[in-house]
């Protein structure tokens, strides 16, 4: 299985099973931390879209109440290898794992408020390309070309999709 890719970097990846596997085990890691102050927490992205390729990197939503009471986590989620990286996506605390000193991501957590527009736009989004194989390989086809323009720039890949996902999300609304 590959997982992880440098920060800033675009590679898609067929679909593999392994990444499910993994996410349960960080969600049964984060869970074990967070306890009740975690509502729910769920593998998202495409990483849990099996028709589709993917950055392998695995985004996990984790819903919560409260941002305070989470925030209180941090040195036992580093202890653990989850590092705060900040909040500059409102209403959004996000975490990551990966070699912090080769600048790789394995994964993104994305601390929102559960049942909430983002936490509710995570899991329509995943949803409904599980459930429409013909958006979900629209989306794909996206990405690839994203990927073949911007490799380097995930900035600029992900600024790409915006539109499509925005079009989805108000498709499930």
């Amino acid at each position: 299985m590959s997982l992880g890719l440098k920060r800033g970097t675009v590679q898609l990846e067929s679909y593999d099973k392994q990444w499910d596997e993994t996410a349960v085990q960080t969600i049964k890691t984060l869970k074990s931390i967070l306890g009740d102050d975690a509502i729910d927490i769920q593998h998202i992205g495409s990483t849990a879209i099996p028709a589709i390729k993917s950055k392998p990197i695995i985004d996990i939503a984790v819903g919560v109440i409260d941002f305070d009471r989470i925030m209180s986590y941090n040195e036992q989620l580093q202890q653990e290898g989850i590092f705060y990286r900040g909040s500059d996506v409102e209403h959004q605390l996000l975490y990551v794992m990966g070699d912090m000193e080769k600048d790789t991501r394995t994964h993104h957590i994305h601390v929102v408020k559960w049942n909430k527009t983002e936490w509710n736009n995570y899991i329509h989004f995943r949803d409904y390309l599980n459930a429409n194989e013909n958006a979900a390989l629209q989306y794909q086809k996206l990405k690839e070309e994203l990927e073949s323009k911007y490799a380097g720039d995930r900035i600029a890949y992900t600024s790409g999709k915006q539109d499509m996902i925005d079009n989805i999300l108000n498709n499930v609304r």
